[in-house]
């Protein structure tokens, strides 16, 4: 299945979480702040990414999501947050999905497969630079 990186400050929650996605097959990392989660997403390369918005004084769910996605654009990040009231500000825009927290993890599951549905429905473009060799013309150098 799918690499997911878990960026969440709430112990019992990511644990919950990981527990959970795990059991149907996602390999899940997990940050407990922003700055953990930037280098987590560096090192590992998640397939997608679940941010909290409330994540410590450091750096906030909002300005996690803008640095990662400054990093990669095509990385698909969830929000889910229990703040229903960042919905419409404009710096989540960004997110793949805006998921409320809840007991039932029903809508942050669709929301996930959902995601990763669409990135395996994207095509490949090959690298069309000058002077490459067709065999040295790969899809992750696009």
């Amino acid at each position: 299945m799918a690499k997911i990186l878990l960026a969440e400050d709430e112990k019992n929650v990511s644990l919950l979480y990981q527990t959970e996605l795990e059991a149907e097959g996602h390999e899940v990392l997990v940050a407990y702040d922003g700055i953990a989660a930037i280098e987590a997403a560096r090192e590992n390369r998640p397939d997608l990414v679940i941010v909290d918005i409330r994540l410590d004084n450091q750096m906030d769910g909002l300005e996690l999501l803008s640095r990662l996605l400054a990093e990669n654009k095509a990385l698909p990040v969830i929000i889910n947050t229990g703040y229903s009231q960042y919905r419409d500000n404009f710096m989540t825009w960004g997110a793949e999905a805006y998921v409320l927290k809840s007991a039932d993890l029903g809508p942050l599951k669709k929301a996930i497969a959902n995601a990763l549905q669409r990135e395996q429905v994207q095509p490949t473009v090959p690298d069309r630079r000058v002077g490459l060799a067709p065999s040295e013309q790969t899809p992750a150098s696009a």
